[in-house]
């Protein structure tokens, strides 16, 4: 099972030789984390912080999985609700963890829908092998544990997240010509319009 968390969508197959067996894709990733941080950092601490800095503090001192709090903290800067004037003050990272919630739910529920839509005889190998996370969300801290909690499964980050789908599916159409003669069909694997 791959779960690849990007800046819009997470995406979530269950894979076999002949491709995908079952999937799931919702728009929720990481940009769904930034504006949550920041509509927390609004409500709760009457702060108002731009796009780039609640990226900024996700990747800093975000954190997914409440057993990893450290009250590690960032000063941050924005306008302040109250008086409208700037100012700065400071966000833990347990202020993230809170903030963050709803599209952790969203993921974590999304990850049992697809393991229960799952072939029994496949779901012993998700089970053996685990859940390997890619994408930018994966960087966030906690969440392989929290997801491993929530499943059982053991959940593994790919070595290189940011970009190794691009380069899986990469090595993949270079190995297309191979598939096509070990008598595999191309088009389960990656389905091309004939044109």
């Amino acid at each position: 099972m791959v779960v690849d968390i990007g800046g819009g969508t997470t995406d979530i197959a269950v894979l076999s030789l002949n491709g995908i067996v079952c999937s799931k894709s919702l728009r929720v990733g990481g940009d769904k984390f930034d504006e949550a941080i920041a509509r927390y950092i609004r409500k709760r601490l009457n702060l108002n912080v731009g796009e780039r800095t609640s990226e900024k503090i996700k990747m800093e001192i975000g954190i997914a999985d409440e057993e990893l709090i450290s009250n590690r903290y960032m000063e941050v800067h924005g306008r302040s609700l109250i008086n409208g004037l700037p100012r700065a003050m400071l966000v833990y990272d347990y202020h993230t963890h809170e903030a963050i919630q709803e599209p952790l739910e969203a993921i974590i529920e999304a990850v049992k829908e697809v393991l229960e839509n799952t072939p029994p005889e496949l779901a012993a190998d998700v089970v053996e092998k685990g859940i390997t996370l890619t994408g930018g969300g994966s960087l966030l801290k906690g969440i392989d544990t929290l997801l491993s909690r929530h499943t059982g499964i053991k959940v593994l980050i790919a070595g290189d997240p940011l970009s190794c789908v691009a380069l899986g599916a990469g090595k993949a159409l270079r190995m297309l010509d191979v598939l096509s003669a070990s008598g595999k069909k191309k088009s389960a694997l990656f389905p091309l319009s004939k044109s």
